[in-house]
């Protein structure tokens, strides 16, 4: 066992982490911000002295299945068991055996595809608060961009009724030298921008806010309005016609599936024969070539130049960053770049990978919004969570449960806090752009974007 202080902090939740690899690292990283008490599991000790070393927490080497184990590491006391080994059958044990023994809440990683067609079923059976598979968040992620190739980035809010899209400003665009607030009175009011990045600084911007030829910027507005919004100022709004994915590993079977359904052309380039027999059966509408994908006339063969997507999927970030240059410069396709290790970010942000997905991100995101929904009160939950421009600002998303200090109050009354934005309000179908004149009802879905962090629940956004 090692151990630092690990002193209880106020209001956090006692949360045991199993498997200490990327994700539980990331996990460790963000929630020791949030200040729970933490402790670590894992069957290497000198990754469990790194993590104790690195953060005020409690390691516990052994096996997170054993009942002796998650015993010392606080089990009966524990508020939440997170499962994130390399292992699902490790993690889905690992679940049931907290289950059977604390009154917690478990969450499992689960990333093979047999068992993702089950989560329903294994969560209800199993008792699981959440089954998060990082392999097909990023898929997913990554078809909603495929399917709007001039977005950077499409995040879904209220269930699919809003979308949060970033874009870059090209040169020669009519948004050039533009206020916000021009934008809205002659082209739309039906989106809010939320945030702008622009060399390396982010804004929360007011209506005086001028767009510049570069910016990166984050819009929110309902689907249909997004994609009339960006035909309107210049941009191809059509899905692409064709993909060609390098490697065939989860990611890229997930990322097909989802592509096919939607009408769009899959090739899937991967050095394995086994594998190409077994995504040929899994995938009969896509054309499996078996090879390898770094070969230059291999690519040429399989169509990269007239490819409109083009996604690496090796598995090896160098690999598929190299790979994704390589199709920039032979070809006008759309790049996704799917990045697992998150410790050279500001080398990333300077090299044109196209729309970058972090998978880790993915996961920790999902976990971090159900751990702030539990500490939240009755009063309002917290929904979804996106971490923007590296961590630098949060997109939340709040059910406005019952009446509380923000609801029936007009915005142009309230006291908000700097460096925020109410994006938008989901209201019985419809997506609302707020107003200095709307308000918050009991029921809505309130979307939040702002520079601050640690939001649990509607009522932080009061200055």
């Amino acid at each position: 066992m090692f151990q630092k202080t690990n002193k209880q902090p106020s209001g956090g939740l006692k949360i045991i982490i199993v498997g200490c690899g990327k994700v539980g690292s990331t996990l460790l990283e963000e929630l020791s911000k949030e200040g729970h008490e933490l402790s670590i599991i894992d069957q290497r000790s000198e990754r469990i002295m790194e993590m104790t070393n690195m953060y005020d927490i409690l390691g516990i080497c052994g096996n997170g299945a054993s009942y002796s184990v998650q015993k010392e590491a606080g089990i009966e006391n524990a508020d939440l068991v997170i499962a994130v080994t390399d292992s699902d059958e490790l993690n889905l044990l690992c679940c049931t055996i907290a289950k059977r023994v604390g009154n917690c809440a478990t969450i499992a990683r689960v990333r093979t595809p047999d068992y993702s067609k089950e989560v329903g079923y294994l969560r209800d059976k199993l008792g699981l608060a959440m089954i998060i598979n990082p392999e097909l968040e990023a898929a997913k992620e990554a078809s909603h961009v495929l399917f709007l190739p001039t977005a950077l980035e499409v995040n879904s809010f209220a269930h699919g009724q809003a979308e949060m899209v970033k874009f870059k400003v090209p040169a020669g665009n009519e948004l050039i030298d533009m206020s916000i607030a021009h934008l809205g009175r002659h082209i739309t009011n039906e989106i809010l921008i939320c945030a702008v990045e622009r060399e390396g600084e982010v804004y929360i911007p007011s209506g005086n806010f001028i767009l510049r030829e570069g910016d990166v910027v984050s819009f929110v507005s309902n689907r249909k309005v997004a994609r009339e919004f960006l035909h309107k100022i210049g941009f191809e709004t059509r899905r692409v016609k064709n993909c060609l994915i390098v490697g065939g590993g989860r990611a890229a079977y997930y990322l097909a599936k989802e592509l096919l359904r939607g009408g769009i052309r899959v090739t899937i380039i991967e050095r394995d024969f086994k594998r190409c027999e077994e995504l040929s059966v899994q995938l009969p509408k896509a054309v499996v070539i078996n090879g390898d994908g770094t070969d230059k006339e291999l690519l040429k063969e399989a169509g990269i130049e007239e490819a409109e997507a083009f996604v690496a999927l090796t598995g090896i970030d160098e690999e598929d960053i190299l790979l994704t240059l390589h199709a920039k410069k032979v070809s006008n396709a759309k790049v996704v770049t799917k990045i697992n290790r998150i410790t050279f970010t500001e080398v990333i942000d300077n090299l044109d990978l196209g729309s970058v997905i972090y998978p880790k991100y993915i996961t920790s995101e999902a976990i971090i919004a159900y751990v702030r929904a539990r500490k939240a009160s009755k009063c309002s939950n917290v929904e979804t969570l996106y971490h923007m421009f590296n961590h630098r600002v949060e997109a939340i998303e709040f059910k406005a449960q019952e009446e509380s200090a923000v609801t029936n109050i007009a915005f142009k009354d309230m006291h908000l806090k700097k460096d925020l934005l109410v994006a938008c309000i989901a209201r019985k179908g419809s997506v609302i752009i707020p107003s200095g004149d709307d308000c918050i009802l009991p029921g809505d879905t309130v979307m939040i974007v702002t520079r601050h962090t640690g939001f649990n629940e509607l009522t932080d956004i009061m200055a």
